[in-house]
């Protein structure tokens, strides 16, 4: 049949405006992942003007408020596209190999997002009580004392 003549339905569905289930939850992830786009960018053009700012007041500490920033943006926007992935695996796309790919997406952003937050606290996570206390110690020592040991 040739475009635009598939029956009274189709001509109903598209004259009244109804909109199937999947092609709404498609539209939602898109909707989603340029969201997740979108902090990324404005994000990213926010933290350089901020660095523009301080660089021209403080000039020595800018650069690592400018990385820890724009860390915490791209962690964010990292946040936002996992859930546009997730949904459309489990709304649009059910399947086994989108679940596989789904599963990589979000081992890989689980890595980088590690990898940021290194950057921007400067411990591995689990590691950043030792970071506090040296940072907070007065002799800047990483000795615990005999019997204080973490668990």
């Amino acid at each position: 049949m040739p475009p635009g003549a598939g029956g009274p339905s189709s001509a109903a569905a598209t004259s009244v405006g109804i909109v199937s289930y999947e092609d709404f939850a498609s539209a939602s992830v898109k909707v989603i992942e340029s969201t997740g786009g979108a902090i990324m960018v404005l994000g990213g053009l926010v933290a350089f003007v901020r660095y523009a700012r301080q660089s021209m007041r403080q000039g020595a500490g800018a650069y690592r408020q400018l990385r820890a920033n724009l860390g915490r943006v791209i962690l964010l926007g990292l946040e936002v596209l996992i859930i546009a992935d997730i949904v459309r695996t489990i709304v649009v796309d059910q399947s086994v190999q989108s679940v596989g790919v789904l599963g990589l997406i979000v081992v890989i952003r689980i890595v980088l997002s590690f990898s940021l937050e290194v950057e921007i606290e400067g411990a591995w996570p689990w590691n950043e009580w030792k970071a506090k206390r040296t940072s907070s110690s007065p002799t800047g020592s990483t000795e615990t004392p005999a019997g204080d040991s973490p668990a």
